[in-house]
């Protein structure tokens, strides 16, 4: 890549699709799906491995940064979950990684020699002792090309040691079987990038690969891989507590409106029943009027009869005393019974229509009274 596509892709990383205008960039969105979701988290495996033994080649999605940018703006104020992508596709590219692992593992069973399993106990030491070994120098000249040049010592004060252990690790393995076995190459699969290692490489080979592209690439495919699945988590337990917080929510104003609609059902209630008791009074009231009117008009009938009554019971002892005068005793014993006759009446009026109404009517008000006495009485006991 020149000088000048080198600029142009950091001014794209920088700035986005839009830096210049071009709005035949702009026209695909970081959310297309043709657009590589690893590649905008800087985790497509085409991209990691480029250039070593596995080169991947071209990826079949668009990789652009310019896009990068855009979803690294976008990202800080909406949720895109780009991250579960990226976790599936870097899930089938280590799966496949692991199987061929099996399947040189398997290979490596079919070809080798038959050791026992003390043997290969043995052997398994001296590949661990070589792993450590390679790993600590390819560390050692990382920090020793940074500057941190105390922390490479360091480091290669440790190698020593432990190239001291693999030696001992060694003749143990040596005496352990025949001398012709041992000196057949012993291959062993590296657990992180499928490579065949040998039990009798040298430091600078067990450097040469763990210090190498391939290994560090597949190192960090699978770091990606734990972080992208670490963050998928930690989004997936967000939205977990938002939904629950928004399903709080509701229930909460669920139950508000439940007992907002109870309280206008008790106070709709409670209006009905003073309706109920304000047209009672109203009946009430009306019973009284009529009651009163029908007793007024029934005093003012009963005591222009009794003054007709006596009247006519004058005239006609008058007329009786008349015609006979020499009847002395007859007229005291007629004056008596028309006294005694006349106290009844006025003691007792007489039965007629107009009485047994009243007795009705005020029979009809106190049961009315009596009936809503009692209700109100289980009105209040309900409350």
């Amino acid at each position: 890549m020149s000088a000048q596509a080198q600029m142009r892709a950091m001014l794209d990383q920088l700035m986005g699709t839009g830096r210049d205008g071009d709005t035949m960039r702009q026209r695909i969105k970081f959310t297309d799906e043709r657009v590589c979701k690893s590649h905008l988290l800087e985790s497509c495996p085409h991209d990691i491995l480029s250039g070593t033994r596995m080169d991947l080649g071209e990826c079949l999605k668009v990789h652009d940064l310019a896009l990068r940018a855009d979803y690294e703006i976008a990202s800080k104020h909406q949720e895109y979950f780009f991250e579960l992508d990226a976790a599936e596709h870097l899930q089938s590219f280590i799966a496949d990684c692991d199987r061929r692992t099996e399947m040189a593992k398997k290979r490596l069973a079919e070809t080798q020699e038959e050791i026992s399993a003390e043997v290969a106990a043995k052997a398994e030491r001296v590949h661990e002792l070589n792993e450590e070994i390679g790993k600590l120098l390819a560390r050692a000249e990382q920090l020793g090309g940074e500057g941190n040049v105390e922390e490479a010592q360091q480091l290669l004060e440790k190698v020593e040691k432990t190239r001291a252990l693999k030696k001992e690790a060694e003749d143990i393995y040596r005496n352990s079987m025949p001398a012709s076995s041992f000196q057949q190459q012993k291959l062993r699969v590296c657990e992180v990038c499928s490579a065949y290692l040998g039990l009798h490489d040298n430091d600078r080979r067990l450097a040469d690969h763990f210090g190498g592209k391939l290994h560090l690439g597949f190192i960090e495919i699978r770091e990606k891989l734990e972080k992208l699945r670490k963050a998928v988590t930690e989004k997936q337990e967000r939205m977990r507590m938002r939904r629950r917080e928004e399903r709080d929510r509701e229930e909460r104003a669920e139950r508000e409106r439940e007992w907002e609609m109870e309280r206008e059902r008790e106070r709709e209630r409670e209006r009905e029943r003073e309706r109920e008791r304000e047209r009672e009074r109203e009946r009430e009231r009306d019973l009284l009027k009529t009651t009163l009117s029908l007793s007024l008009s029934l005093s003012l009938s009963l005591s222009l009869r009794s003054s007709h009554t006596r009247e006519q019971e004058h005239t006609v002892s008058q007329e009786r005393w008349r015609e006979y005068p020499g009847e002395d005793r007859w007229r005291d014993d007629g004056r008596r019974d028309v006294e005694r006759e006349l106290g009844e009446r006025e003691r007792s009026p007489p039965s007629s229509p107009e009485t047994g109404r009243l007795r009705g009517i005020e029979r009809s008000v106190s049961l009315e009274r009596e009936n809503r006495s009692s209700s109100e009485e289980r009105e209040s006991g309900e409350i």
